[in-house]
């Protein structure tokens, strides 16, 4: 069997996707929403890499085609034949056509423990709740923002003096461990023709 061609999507600093390589994963393509050190981070290590900028599409004012935007994306990451996508902050939220072109073959983390605090401002969230502990969360993306099933979570202590970013902080170290292991198991899942799903369940604590 061919190997799985696996796409990350950027749209900043490229930290996760450091991370990703330095795990030795095989990326084929990585792909941005804007100019940023990401794409650097690709092309510095060989890694094809795409801009597909949301300026030509309305940029960030109401104007934005998301479809249109989307209708591009998923083009060209079909064109390339990728087989797996992981979302690595990237920051432009797609529609329904993208997720029926990898159908359960997106991947995301977010900066909570999943169902709790969905959406941008998790981590504010967090903190504003007084919770003791947070944590992130890897899991199949879906339509529906920050939803889909739990693959693993790694959990992190909530101080009394957090503020969002030192919380936030501790949180992307955990990402930065938790989700290149994640990947690389939903490959090796989907190397023997099993879907990503089927790694669901793998609770990890830290």
């Amino acid at each position: 069997m061919d190997p799985v061609r696996l796409c990350v999507l950027v749209s900043g600093s490229g930290t996760i996707l450091e991370a990703t390589i330095e795990a030795g994963l095989d990326v084929t393509l990585v792909v941005s929403d804007r100019p940023c050190r990401g794409l650097d981070v690709a092309r510095e290590a060989g890694i094809t890499a795409l801009l597909v900028d949301r300026e030509k599409f309305g940029g960030f004012t109401t104007s934005f085609d998301r479809e249109a935007y989307t209708v591009e994306l998923t083009r060209l990451l079909l064109e390339d034949r990728i087989d797996l996508v992981a979302m690595a902050g990237f920051g432009t939220i797609v529609t329904g056509t993208f997720h029926l072109a990898f159908p359960g073959r997106v991947l995301n983390t977010h900066p909570s423990l999943l169902p709790a605090f969905k959406g941008w401002h998790a981590v504010a969230a967090t903190l504003a709740a007084g919770v003791r502990e947070s944590g992130c969360t890897v899991h199949v993306a879906t339509e529906e923002l920050d939803d889909g099933p739990i693959l693993a979570q790694r959990r992190v202590d909530v101080f009394a003096n957090d503020d969002e970013t030192t919380l936030h902080e501790r949180i992307k170290t955990l990402e930065r461990s938790l989700y290149p292991e994640v990947i690389a198991r939903v490959m090796a899942s989907m190397a023997v023709g099993k879907e990503p799903a089927s790694v669901a369940g793998t609770m990890e604590e830290s």
